[in-house]
């Protein structure tokens, strides 16, 4: 199969290769079952030595600057209490953490997770965290510039290889929250 974007040699539906991805991100795509078909989850695989962001592009195509997105662990706290969110912004973007996230988490401060705790709590690699398959009561905070794309670059859940998904699947994430200026130049 080819990918819808980017330049890949190896390009697969999700759910024919689940043995590919961590358990809570195969999971997730086993239990899909929102409008868009899991079979539009797409898993490209790529080289962790090429994951830095200038690299990548240059090896798999420029347009995925474009069309790539991130998705950081936010610590959301308030009264002794600790909320993990996690954001999903482009890549050309940063999470605006001390407003919109801070804001919609009711927090009194927001930082991003450490690595232990966002690998920890997630089950995945850092550096290949997904928003597929976290944590049911974690809220999902996706930039709407994100939900525009017809297909955007993210994580897999490991740091080798990355899943294409249609934009507005994203607003279909379990605890998926879809706000306007998540993301930030």
């Amino acid at each position: 199969m080819r990918a819808p974007i980017g330049h890949f040699d190896h390009a697969t539906p999700a759910p024919d290769c689940l043995d590919e991805l961590t358990r809570p991100v195969a999971d997730a795509v086993r239990a899909w079952q929102g409008s868009v078909p899991a079979e539009q989850f797409v898993y490209v695989d790529t080289d962790p030595e090429w994951a830095d962001t200038a690299t990548f592009v240059e090896h798999y195509g420029r347009e995925l600057l474009e069309q790539s997105a991130n998705c950081v662990v936010v610590a959301g706290k308030r009264g002794g209490e600790t909320m993990l969110a996690a954001c999903v912004v482009l890549s050309t973007t940063r999470v605006d953490v001390n407003g919109v996230v801070r804001r919609q988490l009711g927090a009194r401060k927001a930082s991003f997770a450490s690595m232990d705790t966002a690998t920890g709590e997630s089950g995945m690699e850092y550096g290949g965290i997904t928003p597929v398959g976290l944590p049911a009561d974690w809220p999902v905070l996706v930039d709407s510039a994100v939900v525009d794309l017809p297909y955007v670059l993210v994580g897999s859940g490991r740091r080798r290889g990355k899943l294409l998904l249609p934009g507005k699947a994203f607003a279909e994430l379990p605890g998926a929250v879809v706000l306007e200026g998540l993301g930030v130049a």
